[in-house]
């Protein structure tokens, strides 16, 4: 059995197709990237697509060696994300089905990077730590969905990130050139702290760290930003271990990629004698394995939802989804 799957909710137009055995057979995408000092403006992410999705969906096929005919589901990110873009891979998606006569998936994108960590690290039933430009939250599974135990009030780590680059001249991708500038930073810079309870919030920190990025070294406000915005998540996330008493913590999402907050993660893991995991940096961005994946299991588990009732949903909270497939608590 295989599904092919379509990434398009933000600046990655990505397509793969993974087999029943959780090979995944080609991941090919191709990212919109703006120019330095601007974000991602949704129309013109959206013709990038647009321009793009053909010679993606080949290439997909070409590494995956197989035929299109062959294919026996298409999944597609329904939400969240930005519209014009989600509606172009949506379109795709049901073209396919349509003219394959092959059931179409609706998938959640932050369960699609759940469920790729997943495979990938082997993790069974964690607290999991999800960063990226459209989530950050705190989240464990009981009684079929996953559970948010604790979120951003306001923008995301990864939002603070690419906000702060973009502000400060950093060329993109932002979060990582942030991380590279930040490992030359010596001098600490106190900024504003923020946690309530399980929550946090970005947007103070963001405003106090852009009001100083002519008067300090860039490189010490990279590293100041970095170790507050991270501790104050790693706060959060070890009063949820002691919560929820989970034995496993699973990082995804982009941010996943950046060491300083595997690090910091890592260390109340041990602390609370559960075993640490992060997702393959391969998939840590957004990508059509986490999309294709996730479509497979659900359409395994019976999931599948007609061409015309297929709207996509840009404000979709994944603790609105049911997961049939897993069964733990």
């Amino acid at each position: 059995m295989f599904c092919l799957g379509i990434e398009s909710t933000a600046h990655t137009f990505g397509v793969s197709i993974v087999s029943e055995d959780g090979k995944i057979l080609s991941d090919v995408k191709d990212v919109y990237v703006p120019s330095t000092g601007k974000g991602i403006h949704p129309r013109e992410a959206a013709q990038h697509h647009s321009q793009v999705a053909h010679k993606v969906v080949y290439q997909a096929l070409k590494d995956a060696k197989i035929k299109l005919k062959d294919v026996n589901a298409i999944a597609f990110s329904m939400g969240p994300g930005l519209g014009p873009a989600l509606r172009v891979g949506a379109t795709i998606a049901r073209a396919l089905a349509t003219f394959l006569n092959k059931p179409l998936i609706p998938v959640h994108h932050a369960i699609g990077h759940i469920e790729i960590a997943s495979l990938t690290t082997g993790a069974k039933d964690p607290l999991t730590v999800i960063v990226s430009g459209g989530h950050t939250a705190l989240v464990a599974f009981a009684r079929k969905r996953w559970r948010v135990f604790g979120e951003t009030e306001d923008i995301t780590l990864g939002n603070l990130l690419d906000m702060f680059a973009r502000e400060a001249g950093i060329p993109p991708p932002g979060g990582y050139n942030v991380e590279k500038l930040a490992e030359a930073g010596e001098k600490f810079i106190d900024l504003p702290y923020t946690v309530k309870g399980n929550d946090v919030s970005y947007s103070g920190l963001l405003t106090a760290a852009l009001k100083l990025k002519n008067t300090v070294k860039i490189q010490d406000l990279c590293y100041s930003l970095q170790e507050v915005a991270f501790a104050m998540l790693t706060e959060a996330t070890e009063r949820c271990l002691a919560h929820t008493e989970k034995k496993e913590l699973l990082l995804t999402g982009g941010v996943a990629a950046n060491k300083r907050l595997q690090e910091m993660l890592k260390s109340i893991a041990e602390e609370h004698n559960a075993k640490f995991y992060v997702v393959d940096p391969k998939f840590s961005g957004d990508c059509g394995a986490q999309i294709a994946w996730a479509g497979l299991l659900a359409f395994k588990s019976g999931i599948k939802i007609k061409v015309e009732e297929s709207f996509i949903k840009p404000k979709w909270r994944l603790d609105k989804v049911d997961i049939p497939w897993r069964k733990t608590s």
